[in-house]
């Protein structure tokens, strides 16, 4: 008879951070063995009739601390199945991305390129799953308009597509994409001037 492998949730929860210009990772301590006190992604067994969102809020909320109301997306990546990425026994990975508009307490925010040692296999979730969230920026609505918010400027859209991809696009170029999402537009509206003076960026917002 063959026994059937438990399946666990590990969440990339993204933000992006005006200030810092760029799309940070959340990770945190773990607080029970294995790898007591090792960072980690959030992640929890799936319960019996859980839906992996449902899972994925629960680790994000449980694991994190951020409040469920500071999850504005989130989706599935993919599976892992190497049967040794967990001391206790053979599990699946399923990963999910999740995105964010909170800091929270307690949680380390890393670029993708700088991720520390992570328990598990979850250092290789990251590396395997970020082309998956570059290919998802101005593709994906619900992963695009969690991470940009409601309005934000032509250079934040090329900050977070250089976070995400590693390379900063002309900004025609990335105008003319950005232009072609569903329900995303380029207002009327302009931020604040520039300190040394200039022209105000201009806004893009969901419809």
């Amino acid at each position: 008879m063959i026994e059937s492998t438990p399946v666990s949730v590990d969440v990339l929860v993204l933000r992006f951070d005006p200030g810092a210009r760029t799309v940070l990772l959340g990770v945190a301590p773990r607080a029970a063995e294995p790898f007591r006190g090792e960072l980690a992604l959030p992640g929890v067994l799936l319960g019996l009739g859980e839906r992996l969102r449902e899972a994925g809020t629960r680790a994000v909320v449980g694991k994190l601390g951020l409040p469920s109301a500071a999850l504005t997306g989130i989706g599935q990546l993919r599976t892992f199945d190497e049967p040794s990425r967990d001391p206790r026994g053979p599990t699946l990975s399923i990963a999910l991305w999740a995105t964010a508009n909170s800091a929270g307490e307690g949680v380390r925010w890393c670029t993708l390129d700088e991720v520390p040692p992570l328990a598990f296999d979850h250092n290789r979730i990251v590396a395997d799953c970020a082309p998956l969230l570059a290919d998802l920026l101005w593709r994906h609505v619900e992963f695009t308009a969690g991470l940009m918010g409601n309005g934000f400027t032509t250079a934040q859209a090329l900050d977070a597509t250089e976070a995400l991809t590693g390379d900063r696009p002309y900004p025609a170029n990335l105008g003319r994409t950005m232009e072609r999402v569903p329900g995303l537009r380029r207002t009327a509206e302009h931020a604040a001037a520039l300190p040394k003076g200039g022209r105000p960026p201009s806004l893009w917002r969901w419809d």
